[in-house]
């Protein structure tokens, strides 16, 4: 009961502040939250159920939606409604809070010049309001091969996503992760569904010789935690990976393995796989394959290969291990299952 009193004085300082923002550190509440921007991602609800394991109170920044939010079961979380473009929302979301984990837009996410822009200005305002509300800690993460002079969309708003948060004066850790996998990913199970709707063979990008770290999500989700109580990272940007470089035709060929199935693999020159994922984007609500994807894949995004033994004294996972997702799933029935969850999450 005094929990649950707790919990109801919380969310009612909460709404106060959302309705008139708080203009000074004494008025605030010190009530030690954390906030996690993209909770309910990918990578977000993996981190989620660390944090509640953890005991952490935690609000997740929820930007309005007539959909309902896909967060993990038994898991108790404040909400704030805002998006990253809403000043005064972020003001608000910040009562309280004293440490914030900020997550990146996900690998191969379909990007244009405007969502490009529109990351660089959330972070921005993110960071400006984790400076105003005192906070103490703020850990963003980030996507291997980030870079503003780089040719891809994600990684270049990535990279002035970093920047606009060095400069808040917030201490800050970076950690820069390369591609990660696991239940619920665009990565492995994209590539699991259009495995079981190709007939005979399965294109891939050139010889399938770029080479990849994937880094299992919950290892990942276990970093960004005892991230947020070591000193040491404060200022730090970190390089994160799995524990072996792979090729793009291995993680496939291991794909087929799990999934209990054989395709033969067929090299293509990726202005042509660009372009039938181009017509893919404008087909299907949902696209499998992105040209966000072909243009991830064209170059190698690896690091250390003890980069997380080192930072964190964790061995990850390997990724024949981790695949078992994958086992006896129908795919091939599972994509136009998903295009009609996107139609109908449109409609709601």
């Amino acid at each position: 009961m005094p929990e649950a009193k707790e919990r109801r004085r919380r969310m009612l300082e909460f709404d106060r502040a959302h309705e008139t923002g708080w203009t000074s550190a004494r008025q605030r509440p010190q009530l030690h939250m954390l906030l996690l921007s993209g909770g309910t991602g990918f990578v977000g609800r993996s981190l989620l159920r660390h944090l509640g394991e953890a005991g952490l109170p935690v609000r997740i920044l929820l930007r309005p939606s007539k959909s309902s939010p896909d967060l993990p079961r038994g898991v108790t979380t404040e909400v704030a409604l805002a998006g990253l473009s809403d000043r005064r929302g972020l003001r608000a979301a910040m009562v309280g809070v004293d440490r914030v984990i900020h997550l990146a837009s996900p690998d191969g996410e379909r990007l244009t010049a405007r969502t490009v822009a529109a990351e660089a200005e959330g972070a921005l305002n993110l960071g400006e309001a984790a400076s105003d509300a005192g906070v103490t800690r703020l850990v963003f993460v980030s996507h291997l091969g980030a870079d503003r002079a780089s040719a891809y969309p994600s990684l270049r708003a990535t990279a002035i996503a970093e920047e606009h948060l060095r400069r808040s004066g917030v201490p800050l850790t970076i950690l820069r992760a390369a591609v990660t996998y696991g239940p619920g990913d665009v990565f492995t199970t994209s590539i699991a569904m259009l495995l079981a709707v190709s007939p005979f063979l399965f294109p891939i990008p050139g010889d399938g010789k770029v080479l990849l770290q994937p880094l299992w999500v919950e290892d990942l989700a276990r970093c960004l935690v005892w991230a947020l109580d070591d000193p040491a990272l404060i200022g730090a940007t970190v390089e994160l990976g799995g524990p072996e470089h792979l090729t793009l035709r291995e993680i496939i060929e291991l794909i087929l393995r799990t999934m209990g199935t054989r395709k033969a693999l067929a090299g293509v020159r990726p202005p042509y796989l660009r372009a039938a994922a181009w017509a893919m984007e404008r087909l299907l609500p949902d696209s499998p394959a992105t040209t966000a994807w072909i243009d991830y894949l064209a170059a190698g995004r690896t690091t250390d290969l003890n980069s997380a033994s080192r930072a964190f004294r964790l061995q990850p996972a390997r990724m024949e291990r981790r695949l078992d997702y994958l086992h006896g799933r129908n795919w091939g029935w599972e994509l136009p299952a998903r295009q009609l969850r996107r139609l109908r999450g449109r409609a709601g």
